[in-house]
């Protein structure tokens, strides 16, 4: 967790309990006047159980490929999920819950989803995607670098950090993409906010893979 001004930016695991307390926990606190939450308006919905699951149209819309991708991320978010007895994305609907009950508004800071996976897809090498799915298997059958992660708990700053430099190194257009880009998109929202509203409270949460970067960008441009 990071204070700035009148932001506080919380650094979750989309999959970890211990994350859904410590939402609810300083929401609870801090009573904001604002939450801002990594999500865009179809995700937020999605989310909520508001919105009906992908069509073949919006399949068609987005691209083949770019669905599976995400059909495959959000598989493997449940399955991590279902390992630690957690759903994924249950810190950002707990946020959003609490937010209502304090009467808070909800600031969805997130770039559309459509958005960033056709800009993974349009820089992603093809050395990159070989790369991917050799990893992929290589994680399935057991091989590689093996770390102990619990799935349980946020993962340490150090260890993210170590994470996100994998990310960097093998894969530098998705880190672009999915990190870079999107730090971007997200501080310079909550910068508007912020300066918008001075005084208010603000709670941000986002994933921990974000929290240190957009750190970075919020200190630097309202600085």
């Amino acid at each position: 967790m990071i204070q700035y001004k009148n932001l506080v930016l919380i650094g979750t695991s989309h999959i970890s309990p211990e994350s859904v307390k410590e939402v609810k926990k300083i929401i609870d606190e801090i009573k904001p006047t604002y939450v801002a939450v990594e999500l865009d308006k179809g995700r937020l919905l999605g989310l909520m159980g508001k919105k009906e699951k992908l069509k073949i149209k919006d399949m068609f819309k987005l691209g083949i490929k770019e669905t599976l991708f995400i059909m495959f991320g959000s598989w493997l978010e449940k399955k991590l999920g279902k390992m630690v007895g957690t759903k994924p994305g249950d810190e950002m609907k707990v946020a959003v819950r609490e937010a209502a009950k304090i009467k808070a508004k909800i600031l969805l800071i997130d770039q559309e989803i459509n958005i960033t996976v056709k800009r993974l897809f349009k820089y992603l090498t093809f050395k990159e995607k070989i790369r991917f799915v050799g990893d992929i298997v290589k994680g399935l059958l057991g091989f590689g670098e093996k770390m102990s992660i619990d799935l349980r708990k946020v993962p340490e700053s150090e260890l993210i950090e170590k994470l996100i430099l994998q990310v960097k190194e093998r894969y530098p257009n998705i880190y672009k993409v999915l990190i870079t880009e999107r730090n971007e998109i997200m501080a310079k929202r909550l910068v508007k906010f912020m300066e918008k509203n001075p005084s208010e409270k603000i709670v941000a949460v986002v994933g921990a893979g974000h929290e240190s970067g957009m750190s970075e960008i919020i200190k630097g441009a309202s600085s």
